[in-house]
């Protein structure tokens, strides 16, 4: 069944208009990251912080650092191998394990659903590319679709209960809550509006329970907004919030062979 994002059953947005919004998240995303590494590239380690006067980076320079000492063979660093690196400290998070079990629950939760959903769109956006550019597939998107729902499904919850987890600790557990200052709250906020508005989209799709009984006709914007706010806040953004660490932690521990 075809089915795109709009303002009603009528008004739906083509391929093509989705694919426009796609490009411009994408493009300011690149823009910041560029930005970024120029920062670091210059040496500049804080978040939101602005070169000296006079300094200029480069993110080609900055990145042939890295990837130098990510290659070194003199064991600088802590000297793990890459691949141990890459599926310990990277994937299963042992860093966080080591220090709570409940903090790494929370963290391994966003991080796995945040990062499965992300792949999974990127599988159906090329299945929805192959289709347009007339290549055959042993389906159509629309059967790739209901082939992804259920993993959607699942990563979703699983997003969902590392988000729930994070809002509990930031409202009841003192430290937490003392050091937590309301940019973290948008962020968490974000996060959770997202989540929780695909489940409602779809649930007015398919007429489930997170529909709420609403009207199928509701299904189009509800759709759209899940997908601007996505781009948005899961693109675009990224680079100029503190998700941003999402990217410079995994490249600090990579050039650091490991090890806190």
């Amino acid at each position: 069944m075809a089915y795109y994002s709009g303002l009603s059953e009528t008004l739906r947005m083509t391929f093509v208009q989705i694919m426009i919004l796609s490009t411009i998240a994408i493009v300011i995303f690149l823009y910041g990251m560029i930005s970024t590494l120029q920062k670091w590239g210059s040496g500049v380690t804080g978040y939101a912080l602005e070169p000296q006067v006079g300094q200029k980076g480069s993110a080609i320079r900055f990145l042939k650092t890295w990837w130098s000492q990510v290659t070194e063979v003199a064991r600088h660093g802590h000297g793990k191998p890459i691949l141990e690196v890459l599926i310990l400290d990277i994937l299963f998070q042992r860093r966080i394990l080591k220090r709570s079990t409940f903090r790494w629950f929370m963290h391994f939760c966003i991080f796995a659903g945040w990062m499965s959903l992300f792949s999974l769109s990127g599988m159906m956006f090329a299945v929805e590319m192959t289709e347009k550019l007339g290549l055959m597939l042993p389906f159509t998107p629309a059967e790739f679709r209901d082939i992804l729902s259920f993993p959607n499904y699942v990563f979703g919850y699983i997003l969902l209960i590392g988000v729930l987890i994070a809002i509990v600790r930031r409202l009841f557990v003192t430290e937490v809550r003392q050091v937590s200052i309301m940019y973290d709250w948008i962020l968490l906020a974000g996060v959770f509006i997202i989540t929780i508005s695909g489940f409602i989209a779809d649930g007015i799709r398919t007429d489930i329970i997170w529909g709420f009984g609403l009207n199928q006709a509701s299904a189009p914007p509800a759709a759209l907004f899940h997908s601007i706010i996505s781009l948005l806040f899961c693109i675009a953004y990224v680079p100029y919030s503190k998700y941003i660490h999402v990217i410079a932690t995994p490249l600090a521990i990579l050039a650091n062979k490991g090890g806190e």
